[in-house]
């Protein structure tokens, strides 16, 4: 998953750097998550019932944004999710893209994205329609929520504190959903469980 500068350039025209803290139409923090069911790459139906008293962390996905490229290129996504799962969270990639916009992607491209990625996700779940981004409001890739195992929403925001595109700004970022990730595990508090998330608009149907 390469691209050229140019490329880059082109695609950051449609990228947003940064959104209000609280996003319009998100559900709160302390608060039950919004309940959805949906399918995954390989044809699975998911729901967030059905993942009662797990660690939830949700990441929205455009395989052609550059804020997203930066995170699976580096190798950071991986890592992220490789650490999450091992400790018992559930992965769920999600792809809220509708059809014919950048970021579509169907069950057998899902999974070969995840192959060639050597992501780690314990499900890729499509969404079209947008009806599970809508519910959470997701505005941009990467957008990262976190539910903890009583069913409330505990995080939801930025994958980190810079934004931009670079991979070498990663280390130099406060990893804002890798603490919040590792504090539900703990059973802790979340420090900063709203923060300003970053990335690419989510391409949404009309």
């Amino acid at each position: 998953m390469l691209f050229s500068s140019r490329t880059s350039r082109l695609l950051m025209s449609a990228a947003v750097a940064l959104l209000p803290a609280a996003a319009l139409a998100a559900p709160k923090v302390g608060e039950p998550a919004p309940a959805f069911t949906g399918v995954d790459a390989h044809g699975k139906t998911v729901t967030l019932s059905g993942l009662a008293g797990k660690t939830v962390v949700l990441e929205w996905m455009n395989d052609g944004c550059p804020y997203v490229v930066k995170w699976y290129k580096s190798g950071e996504m991986q890592k992220l999710q490789r650490d999450a799962t091992t400790k018992g969270a559930v992965w769920l990639t999600v792809a809220s893209s509708a059809p014919g916009e950048q970021g579509h992607v169907d069950g057998e491209t899902a999974l070969k994205q995840t192959a060639d990625r050597n992501a780690s996700p314990t499900h890729f779940v499509l969404d079209p329609k947008g009806v599970i981004g809508r519910a959470y409001g997701a505005q941009v890739t990467p957008h990262m929520y976190v539910i903890a195992p009583d069913g409330k929403l505990a995080y939801m925001g930025g994958i980190d504190s810079i934004a931009s595109t670079d991979p070498a700004d990663i280390p130099k970022a406060e990893p804002l959903a890798r603490l919040a990730i590792n504090q539900v595990l703990d059973g802790k508090p979340v420090t900063k469980p709203v923060t300003r998330a970053y990335g690419c608009s989510v391409k949404y149907a009309n």
